[in-house]
């Protein structure tokens, strides 16, 4: 691994305490959507946990293991996408299901 400037560590920690705050608005979401048996909170976490988990994870397993950047690239697209249809639906759901089209 390459040694790191002092802006790009910066950088670098300033994402992952994006990742950190994700996860844990996905956790007081996962709990909202258990306490409540809300299954639209429910996609609600789940997307911010594909949007930002993923990306975050596969970073750090991308810095242990040799994989390729591509596959990275794949991996993360694929989860922000799937992240953030799961938040549309978690915010779309309720209206279809109230009857408020």
């Amino acid at each position: 691994m390459t040694e790191l400037t002092s802006l790009q560590l910066l950088f670098l920690v300033s994402d992952y305490v994006v990742v950190a705050l994700a996860l844990g608005i996905a956790y007081v979401a996962y709990t909202g959507a258990r306490r409540n048996d809300s299954r639209p909170m429910l996609f609600i976490a789940a997307g911010f946990v594909l949007t930002f988990g993923v990306p975050g994870g596969i970073f750090l397993l991308g810095q242990v293991l040799p994989i390729s950047t591509a596959v990275v690239g794949i991996i993360t697209q694929t989860g922000e996408v799937a992240g953030m249809l799961s938040i549309l639906y978690g915010f779309v759901a309720p209206a279809r299901s109230s009857g408020m089209e």
